[in-house]
């Protein structure tokens, strides 16, 4: 079931085709593994995310969530937003990769 969301969630219109950091989204990974690209992450807004005490919680559906250390995706972000890869299941929304965004 896992490989048919997976294969789901891949750019399924093709709107990102010919984004230039189509492969660069496409080979991000955090500790729980590949984020898939930029169809598939949320950009978050500033005030919808924060660091505290060297950990990040992002306000997703209106709820804080804690984003585990081995979502955090450290090399740099070309993008410039923050974005989050969020996983809704039965128990809740879990967070899959973070990348922080320079809050401008």
């Amino acid at each position: 079931m896992a490989a048919v969301e997976f294969a789901k969630a891949r750019d399924p219109d093709g709107r990102y085709a010919n984004s230039p950091l189509k492969q660069w989204f496409d080979s991000l990974r955090s500790g729980k593994g590949p984020c898939c690209s930029d169809a598939d992450g949320t950009a978050v807004s500033d005030v919808d995310w924060e660091s505290k005490d060297g950990h990040y919680r992002v306000r997703l559906d209106g709820e804080w969530i804690d984003v585990p250390d081995e979502a955090v995706i450290t090399e740099p972000n070309r993008a410039g937003r923050a974005m989050v890869w969020p996983v809704r299941g039965y128990m809740g929304i879990s967070i899959r990769c973070f990348m922080p965004g320079s809050m401008t």
